[in-house]
């Protein structure tokens, strides 16, 4: 069951934030950035992987995200719920037992044999699917995803994720002009907001990732080789 008293959309953020830096799930390096896989660079690094291997702060994210879902889409706008191969398939399958609803999960590509299927477990025409994930950056991965649920007759309206950067322009509306909602726990600014409030990382350190979160393209432009 659901408890109805649970904190503030802020207040989520925060401590979400919070449960993140305190499992290392959050990296700053201003001085030997991450590449990210569309090759820009980037001062900081979040793996919300690491989420499943602690138990207390893994039950009270996933509590988080099924109010936020409740709150933010509705208590009965569901009929199944779908992880995203791989990172979304724990998260959607906690969401799934509090919410006692249906799980299922979308292949990135269908698997090559057999029925050649993206999507595993039952998923029938005419369900309400909610995606579920483990973060977004600019929602492109979600389109696919998406697309290949409304394949099977089903809808998908909402999207439901940990992470969400937050950084670049237009995420949100390409989601919105693809009929999708993108519910979220937190962003790169609710994390450096409790960086700063922890003193997780010198100043130094945070005046760089706050530099690139008001210029992602523009920081990394800058020291591209």
């Amino acid at each position: 069951m659901i408890p109805s008293t649970y904190p503030t959309k802020d207040e989520i953020a925060r401590l979400t934030a919070g449960m993140l830096l305190e499992i290392g799930a959050i990296t700053f390096n201003a001085i030997e950035p991450f590449t990210h896989a569309s090759g820009k660079q980037a001062p900081t690094y979040v793996d919300c992987r690491k989420l499943i291997s602690f138990p207390r702060i893994r039950s009270t994210l996933m509590d988080f995200l099924t109010i936020t879902i409740m709150r933010e889409a509705g208590f009965e706008a569901f009929d199944n719920i779908a992880g995203g191969e791989t990172a979304g398939i724990p998260f959607a399958a906690l969401v799934a037992e509090r919410m006692a609803l249906p799980m299922t999960y979308v292949r990135k590509k269908p698997k090559g044999y057999g029925r050649n299927a993206r999507i595993e477990g039952v998923m029938n025409e005419g369900q309400r699917v909610l995606l579920v994930e483990d973060l977004t950056t600019d929602g492109g991965s979600k389109l696919s995803f998406v697309d290949a649920i409304r394949e099977t007759g089903a809808t998908c309206a909402a999207t439901a994720v940990i992470f969400y950067y937050g950084i670049f322009e237009g995420v949100e509306k390409t989601l919105s002009d693809h009929g999708v909602q993108l519910l979220h726990l937190c962003t790169w600014w609710d994390v450096l907001e409790e960086a700063k409030a922890r003193k997780a990382y010198d100043s130094a350190t945070l005046e760089e990732v706050e530099s690139y979160l008001r210029d992602p393209a523009g920081w990394s432009a800058a020291r591209a080789k």
